[in-house]
């Protein structure tokens, strides 16, 4: 495999065993558990100064913390996105700055795309043929993408309720799609019996390939780097699987001990209230979440009734110093409406949970005057501008 000089192989989060990653390519061979990267830092060179000399041109800057090399990534060009700063957003929320990092700048729209990358990578270095997920519906876009890139197969399993534009565009980048009637629990079952019957495909679904969360932590690297090297005091993140959560905590620990900044963020997680297992476990005080029985919401994305890594989420958030938090579907909507109007940045519905979370954060004294929140938008409006629009409607608008 062409792996970086640091990468010394996957270690599972539970068992603690460490593995070979040329052998174990997905979950835990002792346990089952999620495999994560895991490096040598003493062999990471990378300075600010290296940095700044640097092209700020795709994730794939920061390779020393990546598995893979950049000239064997499977790529388009992902990250690098920008982190537009917000005044009006920052009077709203009684802090000193805000920050939006606008992941619809993507290849394919969404943060979706720093997963994809290093996981069909991953496929390409284990001479996969054929790649396979289920997915709420931008994973599998971008799985799509990113497959017909490298020359592979694609078989995505999605919800009814997926947008349109996701499901026209796995189309048109050549994958083989699966609508399944219900949700995404209904469409990981069909994902599930598909996998039973073909040992050849070769699983990018989430916390199952070890790659989609380390791919995410870019976001972080880019944001510290953004700000010149320091930390912002809160990350706002829309949670559903929880993936780029866990990954941009990741880094915070990988650029704090790397001495290329001083401090972390608190992590919080923003979801919406039809649908928010992981801020019920954390109300609770508990290590993991128990499955939401009927969820409602019009936030598709983040509807994950059972995140299979709440442990991890929640530890990122305890750990960091953060919150979790839920509010309305009419709350998120009117959030990313107010982002549009004020801001002129486009949010899905499902991205503006993390606007929405920062605001009910600041009325409940979650933020200092003297603050930087950084607010992560996943994606772009315009995939779901239908929602939007009909919400304006709604209200005579």
């Amino acid at each position: 495999m062409d792996t970086t000089d640091a990468f010394v192989g996957l270690e599972c989060v539970d068992c603690g065993d460490r593995f070979d990653a040329e052998t174990a390519t997905h979950r835990c061979p002792e346990c089952d558990g999620i495999l994560d990267p895991a490096y040598d830092y003493d062999a990471v060179d990378l300075t600010r100064e290296d940095l700044r000399e640097r092209p700020f041109d795709s994730m794939w800057r920061y390779e020393e913390l990546l598995p893979f090399t950049r000239a064997a990534a499977v790529s388009m060009d992902e990250g690098a996105t920008p982190l537009v700063e917000c005044p009006s957003l920052a009077d709203e929320l009684g802090v000193e700055s805000v920050y939006i990092k606008d992941e619809g700048r993507n290849p394919t729209g969404t943060f979706k795309d720093r997963g994809q990358s290093p996981a069909v990578t991953a496929a390409v270095q284990h001479d996969a043929t054929d790649v396979a997920l289920a997915s709420a519906g931008n994973a599998g876009q971008a799985a799509s993408a990113y497959a017909g890139r490298a020359g592979l197969e694609s078989h995505v399993f999605l919800p009814a309720r997926s947008g349109f534009t996701n499901k026209a565009m796995v189309n048109v980048h050549g994958g083989d799609m699966t609508v399944v009637g219900g949700r995404i629990t209904d469409a990981g079952e069909a994902y599930a019996e598909a996998m039973d019957e073909h040992d050849d495909w070769y699983s990018v679904k989430t916390f199952v390939t070890p790659y989609r969360h380390e791919g995410k932590k870019t976001m972080y690297c880019e944001v510290a780097e953004q700000l010149d090297f320091e930390a912002p005091d809160h990350v706002v993140y829309p949670t559903g699987g929880g993936v780029g959560l866990v990954g941009m905590h990741k880094a915070a620990r990988e650029f704090r001990d790397l001495d290329l900044v001083d401090d972390e963020p608190a992590f919080h997680v923003a979801q919406a209230d039809g649908c928010a297992p992981i801020v019920k476990a954390f109300e609770e005080g508990k290590d993991r979440h128990e499955p939401w029985d009927v969820p409602d919401t019009i936030c598709g994305g983040i509807e994950i009734p059972d995140p299979g890594a709440s442990h991890l989420v929640l530890d990122a958030v305890r750990e960091s110093g953060g919150r979790a938090v839920a509010t309305s579907d009419d709350e998120i909507l009117d959030a990313a409406i107010s982002v549009a109007q004020n801001e002129g940045l486009e949010m899905a519905p499902t991205c503006a949970a993390a606007a929405s979370g920062a605001w009910a954060l600041a009325e409940d004294d979650a933020f200092d005057e003297d603050d930087t929140v950084v607010i992560v938008n996943t994606g772009t409006g315009n995939k779901e501008a239908d929602v939007l629009r009909s919400h304006l409607m709604g209200k005579g608008i």
